[in-house]
C-alpha cells in the first residue's frame, strides 16, 4: 500500500472536515505524506502543518486543486505542489480565481431556479461572510435540503450530492455553467511561479477515452506539466496502466490520492483508497 495521499479536501473548500481533522484521520489511516488540495484556495494549509507538527509522524506538502478551462473541457483540475503558498501575487491569483468560481456558481443557482427547483442559501451566506468558495456539492446540498424540491427529487430518485451534480451540475446537465479562467496553461504558469510542481488530477474522471487522455497528457506536457494524477481512487487497472505509460513517455511524475472530501461522503470518505497495481509512482520533488 502506498503511504502517500496527494488530495485531500477540508472545510475550507467542499470537505467537510477542518484541516486539523484531516491530518489527523490521514495519520490514523497511515498517510505519512498528506497533501490538503482546498479548491483555489491555501487557506488550510497553516492549519494543516500545524496539526501535523502537533501529532508528528506526518508531513504536508503546501498545495492546492485549481479548476481550469482547456478547449472543449469545461473543467478541468490542476493540482499545484510546494508553492510558496504565502507568495503575494499568487493569492491575488487565486482570489482573481475564487471570485470568477462566485460568479459561476451564481449562474448555476440561477440555472437550478429555472429548472423549476428551490435552494436553501443560508450555507451560501455563511460561506461568503467567511470568504468561502461555493462549489457544486455545496448548491447540490442546496437543493436537496429545501422542503420544496422533496418531492420531485423522491421521484427523481436522487437522495445524496454526488447523485444530484451528476444529474444536474456536470458538463451536458441543465444546471451547469463552465468556469471562464484559468485555462490549464495559466494554472501551469501560476503554480511555477510560486515555484510549486503542477499535476492533471484524476484524467478518467473528467475525460472518458484512453486516447483522449493520452493526447491531453501529450499536450499539457508541451505546456509544461510536471506530473499525472495516475493513481486514483476511481482508476481502474488499465486506466491507471494508460496514464502511466503516457506520463512515462512524457518524462512526467506520476502521483495518487483518494480524494478524501470527508467520512460521510459517498465516494471519497476514506484515505489510501486507491490501488498501485504493481506499478511504481514517481513522486520527485513533491516526496
Amino acid at each position: 500500500m502506498p503511504d502517500f495521499d496527494l488530495q485531500s479536501h477540508s472545510l475550507h473548500s467542499d470537505g467537510s472536515l477542518p484541516p486539523a481533522e484531516v491530518v489527523a484521520r490521514a495519520k490514523q489511516a497511515g498517510v505519512r505524506v498528506l497533501a490538503l488540495t482546498d479548491h483555489d484556495t491555501v487557506g488550510g494549509v497553516d492549519k494543516a502543518i500545524a496539526a501535523a507538527a502537533e501529532l508528528g509522524g506526518i508531513r504536508i506538502v503546501p498545495a492546492t486543486e485549481l479548476s481550469s478551462v482547456d478547449g472543449v473541457y469545461d473543467d478541468l483540475h490542476i493540482l499545484g505542489y510546494g508553492m510558496d503558498h504565502h507568495d503575494p501575487a499568487f493569492l491575488a491569483a487565486l482570489e482573481a480565481f475564487r471570485d470568477d468560481r462566485s460568479t459561476r456558481a451564481d449562474r448555476m443557482i440561477a440555472a437550478l431556479r429555472a429548472n423549476g427547483l428551490e435552494l436553501e442559501e443560508a450555507e451560501f451566506d455563511r460561506r461568503r461572510a467567511s470568504g468561502k468558495p461555493i462549489g457544486r456539492p455545496h448548491l447540490a446540498a442546496a437543493v436537496l435540503a429545501h422542503p420544496a424540491n422533496r418531492e420531485r427529487m423522491a421521484a427523481e430518485e436522487l437522495d445524496d450530492v454526488g447523485a444530484f451534480i451528476e444529474r444536474y451540475l456536470i458538463p451536458g446537465t441543465p444546471g451547469f455553467r463552465p468556469r471562464t479562467t484559468p485555462t490549464v496553461e495559466e494554472a501551469i504558469a501560476l503554480i511555477h511561479a510560486a515555484g510549486g510542481v503542477a499535476v492533471w488530477a484524476h484524467p478518467f474522471w473528467d475525460v472518458d477515452a484512453p486516447a483522449d487522455v493520452e493526447a491531453a497528457i501529450a499536450r499539457f506536457a508541451g505546456m509544461g506539466i510536471d506530473g499525472v494524477e495516475a493513481f486514483y481512487v476511481t482508476h481502474t487497472r488499465e486506466e491507471t496502466e494508460v496514464a502511466v505509460a503516457a506520463a512515462e513517455r512524457h518524462g512526467l511524475l506520476t502521483t495518487g490520492s483518494a480524494d478524501f472530501h470527508g467520512p460521510d461522503h459517498r465516494q471519497f470518505s476514506r484515505f489510501l483508497a486507491f490501488e498501485l497495481h504493481g506499478l511504481t509512482p514517481r513522486l520527485g520533488p513533491i516526496a
